[in-house]
């Protein structure tokens, strides 16, 4: 339980779940990709999304590991409506065919919730030759978002229904290196630190999100996007850590939220009425929350924006 919880405006707390938050909330006809959908935050987001009528492609690295969370799922929600498409987000390639197959599909697109990630690993280069963490955890979700907006746009005007992204940041952005994002040494390994890269691709969720965000309503699009810290959890993103996941284990009841609760933000930013209309925003607890001041730097933003598509550019050519 997590015990530093309190209610906000919104109503709920940390201590809310992510059926808590969406009771109520009926989804049927909405359609929903969630990344990162196998395991953790995105199994548990993707279980209540499904259990409140929505139908929900699940993205995810392992095929095998998403069949199997399908499964689980349906055991206890028989009427879900799930598919299981592969995505690499570390691949701009995989990426670029996730799209392609979605939307060969036909299937609208009414909610996007980019969950996946990977956390403070060894240093590694992706296959397009860019730091592993930056890659993964922005890049691939950049690119993914991108390709899937036409859809979204085309969705949110014919159903005259809100379309919805939700980006996952964390409280993490504040340990990305000094000045924010490493543009000129992006790939630099002599002063890579696991956790700082980790803060710099959570701190580009943010900045994502706000241009996206901004971009989306200069030109009337009636689409949201909004950033999130889902809290302090324990998941498979400490995978690389084993002391400090044990030690975790072991006080979780007492100081850290559980998956269930984890995704309630995710569930609430997707489905509840209280955020229609909201956008270029960041949450924490189903609540409104600040990011830091390189979080809220919008010419950081617009200089993050074109270099994520100098990077997409360079890896094709």
């Amino acid at each position: 339980m997590w015990v530093f919880g309190w209610t906000g405006e919104s109503g709920f707390s940390a201590r809310s779940t992510a059926e808590q938050v969406t009771a109520g909330i009926d989804g049927t006809g909405l359609t929903a990709i969630v990344t990162g959908a196998s395991c953790g935050l995105g199994l548990e987001t993707t279980r209540v999304l499904a259990l409140r009528g929505v139908q929900v492609v699940m993205a995810v690295r392992n095929v095998d590991a998403g069949y199997e969370a399908r499964r689980s799922i349906m055991d206890g929600i028989p009427t879900a409506k799930l598919e299981v498409m592969r995505l690499d987000l570390s691949s701009l390639a995989s990426v670029r065919n996730f799209a392609s197959e979605f939307v060969s599909t036909g299937l609208p697109l009414n909610i996007l919730i980019n969950n996946a990630g990977i956390m403070a690993c060894p240093y590694s280069l992706s296959e397009d030759n860019i730091e592993l963490q930056f890659a993964t955890n922005h890049l691939g979700h950049f690119l993914l978002t991108n390709l899937l907006l036409e859809t979204m746009k085309r969705t949110a005007h014919a159903s005259n229904r809100e379309g919805r992204i939700v980006i996952l940041g964390s409280l993490a952005h504040i340990f990305t290196y000094k000045g924010g994002i490493r543009f000129e040494r992006l790939n630099d390994e002599s002063g890579y630190f696991g956790m700082s890269a980790y803060g710099q691709s959570k701190l580009a969720n943010i900045l994502h999100a706000k241009e996206l965000a901004r971009r989306l309503q200069e030109d009337g699009v009636n689409i949201t996007v909004n950033s999130l810290h889902p809290g302090s959890i324990v998941t498979n993103l400490l995978r690389h850590h084993s002391v400090v996941n044990g030690l975790a284990n072991l006080f979780v009841k007492f100081a850290l939220k559980n998956a269930e609760q984890g995704a309630a933000t995710s569930c609430y930013l997707a489905l509840h009425p209280q955020v229609k209309g909201v956008t270029g925003k960041h949450f924490m607890d189903c609540n409104l929350a600040e990011p830091n001041s390189l979080g809220k730097d919008m010419k950081l933003a617009k200089k993050l924006w074109e270099f994520s598509l100098s990077l997409i550019h360079q890896a094709r050519t």
